[in-house]
């Protein structure tokens, strides 16, 4: 059984940090693109950023300059630093993954719980 499980979010401040994580366990063979996303409150699921197995990183423009996305392969994470942190990037962060697994050769995507990150003053 693969899972996917986030930690890192909280309450910060306007213009602080926080580093998000996500850690895929279970029987997995091989992780291509991790990916980030977020859901504002009334307001549909958004791609954050994404990151490819070489690490090769896209992201939405409203995050570029100020969020990154790294990971760890040897330990199947993926990681969002996030800086200069605005009210608008109050959400529900969810991570995303391609693998393969248990031996199989298609690979199939799976989403965290999510964790809230919520920035007020």
């Amino acid at each position: 059984q693969v899972q996917l499980v986030e930690s890192g979010g909280g309450l910060v401040q306007p213009g602080g940090s926080l580093r998000l994580s996500c850690a895929a366990s279970g029987s997995i063979d091989r992780i291509n693109d991790m990916r980030w996303y977020r859901q504002p409150p009334g307001k549909q699921r958004e791609l954050v950023a994404v990151v490819s197995r070489g690490s090769g990183a896209n992201y939405a423009l409203s995050v570029r300059g100020r969020f990154t996305i790294s990971r760890d392969n040897a330990k199947n994470t993926v990681y969002l630093q996030m800086n200069s942190l605005k009210p608008e990037d109050t959400a529900v962060y969810y991570c995303n993954a391609d693998l393969r697994s248990g031996g199989n050769y298609s690979y199939n995507t799976y989403w965290g719980q999510g964790t809230q990150v919520t920035v007020s003053s």
